[in-house]
């Protein structure tokens, strides 16, 4: 119980700015939890999408390829439709890889949705903290300037321990929120790296099928 009471007591004389930076922080772990679970989804859905879709690529049947892009909805045969559907028109690698480029930029805003926020709700809550801490101090040379000389020290002293609670909490929720942001952007750019080497190797194996030309210029003397 001493813990509770004390963190009870924290948030007591923290004054009202304690509180929204609370309502800060509880925003920032909702969108963590949120990001983190759709993140680990996401990861799940390319990763079987991919090792379904390789036996078709080892068959080089276009037409069950194309069909299987349309019926599964994960990034990675999305982006892999895309260059399947340019190579009707097209069979340069690079105007194909243009076309699975345009892919991914669907699927990237998707994967860093809100992430971004978390720090921007850091830096909300570390200004709420300084706010609160100034306002607080403000007050406090007020109170002291009409108090009894004799308690002057004493009512400084105590005013600003607790203006300070402010600041202390505003980095306590701020510090979190930095790393929060800091995991789920590395794990945003493993899911994007991953679906980037997926469109890779299937350009490759395209390559090889010669379904695709390299786009070189050929020798005329062959």
């Amino acid at each position: 119980m001493g813990i509770f009471s004390a963190i009870a007591q924290f948030f007591q004389d923290g004054g009202f700015f304690i509180y929204p930076i609370a309502v800060v922080l509880l925003i920032g772990i909702a969108i963590t939890v949120e990001r983190w679970r759709f993140l680990n989804r996401e990861k799940a859905r390319n990763l079987k999408a991919f090792d379904d879709f390789l036996p078709l690529l080892r068959t080089d049947d276009h037409d069950k390829m194309t069909l299987f892009t349309r019926d599964n909805d994960a990034p990675v045969s999305r982006m892999i439709g895309c260059g399947l559907d340019m190579m009707r028109v097209t069979k340069q690698r690079a105007d194909v890889e243009q076309a699975m480029s345009e892919g991914m930029m669907e699927a990237v805003p998707q994967l860093e949705q809100r992430t971004g926020y978390l720090s921007v709700l850091a830096n909300v809550a570390t200004l709420l903290g300084l706010l609160g801490t100034i306002i607080g101090l403000i007050a406090a040379f007020t109170a002291v300037a009409n108090a009894d000389p004799a308690e002057k020290s004493k009512l400084l002293s105590m005013s600003i321990s607790v203006a300070m609670n402010t600041t202390a909490f505003g980095l306590i929720a701020a510090i979190p929120l930095l790393v929060f942001h800091a995991i789920l952007t590395n794990k945003t750019n493993a899911i994007i790296a991953s679906i980037e080497m997926a469109g890779v190797k299937f350009l490759n194996v395209m390559t090889l099928n010669r379904a695709i030309e390299a786009g070189m210029p050929k020798d005329k003397s062959a």
